[in-house]
């Protein structure tokens, strides 16, 4: 099969300058890179392709043949190592640096160049627990931690193993030709450094364990479960290393009178027979504060007052969740003389016969509503 031009490859012209050209070949590298089209044959041939271009079109004496000669000039293995069968490896190796910092490094089972590597420490977990009143409201929690952080006095040198790079090379001969390779360095774990100088408080690695206060914003809204991040509050890394995160597992408290479902809030009110009968206001609690509301005179017990808006707030920014207040009438268990008297006057009584009216929804139309 024919080679395509050289500069058809690379979308240029020949009056590319090498600027041009190499910012040409980074945008068809990242279009066809083997991370972003793993196992994709045609992809991996044209990402072969676009470094064979490069390759000629980067190094004036081979650009200067190819604008002549054009791929005749480098039949018979006269190219460069594209011609010679170079793989990934080689493109990794030759070329790593094209990608800049995001595509900089040992690719994933290419294993390029990329220079040293910055650890990041490991992370820590923590529980925090919340009453429903700070879950409904937010809240900034300070709470104590105790992570490693590098010990005073520790300094560092330049590993001697791969002079700071943070990589070590091997070249190896094979059938294909000289094959060049390179690794993370296992003496220094590819940061390009190693302790030199270690206090005597401090670990292998030159950390050491410090209480810290930690400032944690809790938005509202959050659920029982849910784990919140605080990012470089965790241990930190050696040498010039990334910290960990604190992990924060939220722990919600039971409230003593409102019970929490979703973004919705149930409250059991209950009143006695003759507030019922009459009508009466009451007091209840909500998670931001005292509210009165009004009982209805006749209401009947199993009836669910909703305050809207005076739930949770939605962690996505939703709007509030509503209270539902469920109306519970008190039936006294003993009465006096006088009392029973009362009641046993009023058991033939059609005023006392229940009615029930359209408005009174049964027990399952009102766990439907409640839901709805």
């Amino acid at each position: 099969m024919a080679k395509r031009d050289y500069y058809e490859v690379l979308g240029i012209s020949k009056g590319a300058s090498a600027g041009e050209i190499k910012k040409a070949y980074r945008k068809k590298a990242i279009e066809f890179h083997p991370d972003k089209n793993p196992d994709d044959k045609t992809a991996e041939a044209k990402f072969k392709e676009a470094a064979e271009a490069y390759e000629i079109l980067s190094d004036g004496d081979k650009k200067a043949r190819y604008d002549q000669f054009g791929h005749q000039a480098f039949e018979g293995g006269g190219g460069g190592g594209f011609n010679g069968g170079m793989n990934m490896d080689d493109i990794f190796s030759q070329f790593g640096d094209i990608f800049g910092g995001g595509f900089g490094g040992g690719f994933s089972g290419f294993g390029g160049g990329g220079g040293q590597r910055r650890s990041k420490g490991s992370n820590l977990r923590i529980r925090v627990k919340l009453t429903l009143e700070e879950v409904a409201n937010g809240v900034e929690k300070k709470i104590k931690v105790k992570r490693k952080v590098q010990a005073s006095g520790v300094t560092y040198k330049t590993c001697s193993t791969c002079n700071g790079s943070g990589q070590v090379t091997r070249i190896a001969n094979t059938i294909l030709g000289r094959m060049q390779t390179a690794s993370p360095c296992n003496v220094c774990s590819g940061s390009g450094q190693v302790i030199n100088n270690r206090p005597s408080d401090a670990d292998a690695q030159g950390l050491k364990l410090a209480e810290e206060t930690v400032s944690i914003k809790i938005p509202a809204g959050v659920v029982d479960g849910m784990q919140l991040k605080v990012s470089g509050k965790g241990n930190e890394a050696p040498g010039n290393g990334i910290s960990g995160d604190l992990l924060v597992a939220i722990e919600e408290l039971d409230h003593e009178n409102l019970q929490r479902e979703g973004d919705n809030l149930h409250y059991d009110l209950y009143v006695s027979f003759p507030e019922a009968v009459l009508g009466t206001s009451k007091e209840i609690e909500t998670v931001t504060g005292k509210v009165r509301i009004k009982v209805e005179a006749g209401m009947q017990s199993g009836k669910i007052l909703r305050l809207r808006g005076k739930g949770i707030p939605s962690i996505n920014g939703y709007g509030k969740g509503d209270l539902l207040v469920h109306v519970n009438v008190w039936t006294p268990k003993t009465l006096n003389k006088q009392q029973r008297e009362f009641f046993e006057t009023m058991l033939e009584d059609d005023h006392f016969s229940p009615k029930p009216e359209s408005s009174d929804k049964s027990f399952f139309e009102k766990v439907k509503d409640m839901f709805s």
